[in-house]
């Protein structure tokens, strides 16, 4: 399995011009952050997980010339406003795109982009194939996801797990049953927003004990704030086995 990071902020993440704060500043390429999303390869399968708004530079910074299907954590914007950028991996590849989500996240993602569910469709919009999924695990192209409930403050939230990856944004809150679907993974990834308490982000405190309390071989931290600081002032304030991910981050889990 390769995973890349294809973007680790949030909307208060991503440079910002005229400002004058010392993340936006900075001349360290890791703390020039797009929207969060990752993309996995796993054998002949390509997944991306999320489509903020930032998904046409991702793809092309990234050099991603293959996608098999869309997984939809949930439905706020910064998540899903990129999805009409999936319109060249139709024309490539010629076949819709599966895109996988909640029931309300695929209701939202419709209202959002009525042009591409209506009956008289403009030529050349994506082509889609909504796919409702649950808290069950389910199966792309024989690759089988786990479902990791969260919550966002109120709000259902799902994380994934694939093999020994497992993948969490957006969460302030792991219900006990959630941990259970995590035991055993490698490589973790979840949010820390900042160092400050916020409503529906994990803080990076926060953040640092819910890794340790799964105790995967490593843990990534995304859905970073220009609060938290600079990537390599809060890289080296965290424990052993625990780290910033950053922006084009590749790794490889057997």
């Amino acid at each position: 399995m390769k995973i890349t990071f294809l973007g680790t902020g949030t909307s208060q993440g991503v440079p910002v011009i005229g400002c004058d704060c010392p993340v936006c500043n900075s001349l360290d390429f890791r703390d020039k952050r797009f929207r969060a999303s990752v993309y996995i390869q796993i054998g002949k399968l390509s997944v991306v997980i999320d489509t903020g708004p930032d998904f046409r530079s991702q793809i092309l910074r990234a050099g991603i010339t293959e996608l098999d299907a869309v997984i939809y954590t949930h439905e706020h914007k910064d998540h899903t406003a990129g999805l009409d950028d999936i319109r060249p991996f139709n024309f490539k590849q010629q076949k819709d795109m599966p895109i996988f989500g909640r029931l309300q996240v695929l209701e939202q993602i419709k209202r959002e982009f009525a042009y591409i569910f209506s009956g008289k469709r403009y030529p050349g919009v994506p082509q889609v194939e909504t796919v409702e999924i649950d808290e069950n695990p389910f199966t792309i192209e024989g690759v089988t996801i786990t479902p990791i409930p969260v919550l966002h403050y109120k709000l259902p939230v799902l994380g994934f797990r694939i093999g020994d990856f497992t993948y969490i944004t957006d969460a302030n809150y792991i219900p006990e049953d959630s941990f259970k679907l995590i035991e055993g993974t490698e490589i973790l990834v979840i949010n820390a927003l900042q160092k400050e308490s916020h409503i529906s982000h994990f803080t990076l405190g926060e953040a640092v004990e819910v890794a340790r309390k799964i105790g995967a071989k490593q843990t990534y931290f995304t859905h970073i704030s220009h609060k938290l600081g600079l990537h390599d002032s809060v890289d080296q304030e965290l424990p052993e086995g625990l780290a910033l991910a950053y922006d084009g981050l590749q790794l490889t889990l057997d």
